[in-house]
């Protein structure tokens, strides 16, 4: 079959952990023979036994066999095959097929990584499928395979586990987004913000909308989803409904981010204006300063090019007071300009 993805593969009775397989021919051989000795399989509601199969990356022989022997619909099996799906829960027939985005926040460069897991519940059998290494669908499998009551209950408590864990991986990757937001309120508040705050405002919006997009479908697939439920799933019913309630929660601490980013970047682009307007201002108080200075001495420069021409007829060339007049002139003239600007608070 080429390239094997499987990353755990356990077929289960009661909850314990009776085999696993190390191919999927191994899984569909076993899985049918399991069937036809236990005769609660033919039982309404009943489930005898249940083959779990994790794969990474799977490769497109694994997808096709797959597909063929659970039955598995070709849409599903489509948006599998293409990822980047939106989080959802969509039933085919007998066959549920849900899309998660798990998220790990990264404290190195304050970005959010998602992944993408694909799981099929059928009647007796659960498919997990991750496109990267989010997920930690391992911690899962540890999980329910410690509680066998639960285990035993379906594949339907398998994808409550992994659900839980999802949204439980959510709170680190909320609690760092609120760091960061935090952070960049007080370089607002403090009056340090810079250009660098406002490129971290954008980056951080970015963050937060891709998330809200993974976090907020989800709630609306899990409340239809629980409207759906017959009343015999009454304890699955409680335990989806705690996770809603987390999801809910979440999803309202990233709506409030949203807001927060937008003050923010509101706030952040009134302090520039601000500033940009005191540059302005100060621009021109040096402009009014120099074009001062320029006047006081651009007028005695006037009189002494007079002064410069070498008429021949000129009145005040054999005066004798000619020469203490012109220079009293160019002081009279720099002072009376002086005392203007000093009134006019140019200078």
């Amino acid at each position: 079959m080429g390239r094997v993805s499987i990353v755990d593969n356990a077929v289960y009775r009661d909850g314990q952990r009776i085999a696993s397989p190390a191919t999927l021919e191994e899984t569909y051989r076993l899985l049918a023979r399991l069937r036809a000795e236990d005769p609660r399989c033919t039982e309404p509601g009943g489930h005898c036994v249940l083959a779990w199969i994790g794969l990474h990356s799977p490769s497109e022989e694994e997808l096709d066999s797959l597909a063929r022997h659970f039955g598995l619909h070709e849409l599903a099996m489509e948006d599998v095959r293409q990822a980047e799906q939106r989080p959802k829960l969509d039933r085919y027939g007998r066959t549920l097929f849900t899309v998660l985005r798990p998220a790990v926040y990264q404290d190195a460069t304050e970005t959010v990584d998602f992944g993408e897991i694909h799981i099929f519940t059928g009647p007796d059998f659960v498919i997990t499928v991750r496109r990267s290494e989010h997920g930690r669908v391992g911690r899962v499998r540890a999980r329910v395979e410690a509680e066998p009551r639960l285990l035993a209950t379906g594949p339907e408590a398998v994808l409550y586990a992994v659900l839980d864990q999802t949204v439980d991986d959510y709170y680190p990757v909320v609690q760092g987004l609120e760091n960061d937001i935090d952070e960049i309120s007080d370089a607002l508040f403090s009056g340090s913000g810079d250009g660098l705050v406002s490129q971290r405002i954008y980056q951080l919006t970015r963050e937060v909308s891709a998330f809200h997009r993974a976090v907020a479908p989800l709630e609306m697939e899990l409340r239809r989803f629980l409207e759906e439920l017959d009343d015999a799933a009454l304890e699955l019913r409680h335990s989806l409904r705690d996770v809603l309630d987390h999801l809910i929660f979440v999803n309202n601490k990233v709506e409030a981010f949203q807001s927060s980013l937008t003050n923010a970047l509101m706030l952040d682009s009134t302090q520039l204006a601000a500033r940009q307007n005191e540059a302005a201002i100060e621009q021109n108080e040096q402009m009014k300063r120099i074009s001062s200075w320029a006047a006081i001495l651009f007028a005695p420069s006037i009189i002494g090019s007079v002064y410069g021409m070498n008429f021949r007829f000129m009145p005040e060339l054999s005066w004798v007071w000619g020469y203490p007049m012109a220079l009293g002139l160019m002081l009279v003239t720099g002072v009376v300009l002086y005392v203007v600007f000093r009134l006019k608070r140019w200078l």
